[in-house]
């Protein structure tokens, strides 16, 4: 298996084990692979949830950038939904999981597609 593989293995046990739910692994694949090599980063490839300049640079750089979302306040609700399902106590959660479940919440899987 590649580290890739392995990661999204990862991944998918989050999913399994925070949300409660089985993941589309085509399109987790397509959010872990439009990450490139930050999944690789130790430091990158994790969002920390109680960081609000963190949760911006989620905003702009993926749900306003990549998603092509207009700025409102229903962003930061839907980042901090997020978190709060992956819980608390999970202080680095992986940027994949928090981009795969963004993808779901704002209905934007087509951009995967």
């Amino acid at each position: 298996m590649s580290k890739r593989d392995d990661l999204i293995e990862k991944y998918v046990a989050d999913l399994k084990d925070k949300f409660g739910e089985t993941p589309d692994m085509d399109l987790l694949t397509k959010v872990t692979v439009g990450l490139g090599p930050s999944i690789y980063n130790l430091d990158a490839s994790k969002v920390s949830g109680s960081d609000d300049a963190e949760l911006e640079t989620v905003k702009n750089n993926f749900l306003i950038k990549k998603l092509g979302m207009s700025e409102g306040p229903e962003l930061m609700d839907g980042i901090k939904k997020v978190m709060d399902q992956y819980g608390s106590s999970v202080k680095s959660k992986h940027r994949a999981v928090v981009y795969y479940k963004l993808t779901q919440h704002f209905g934007k899987e087509s951009i995967y597609n």
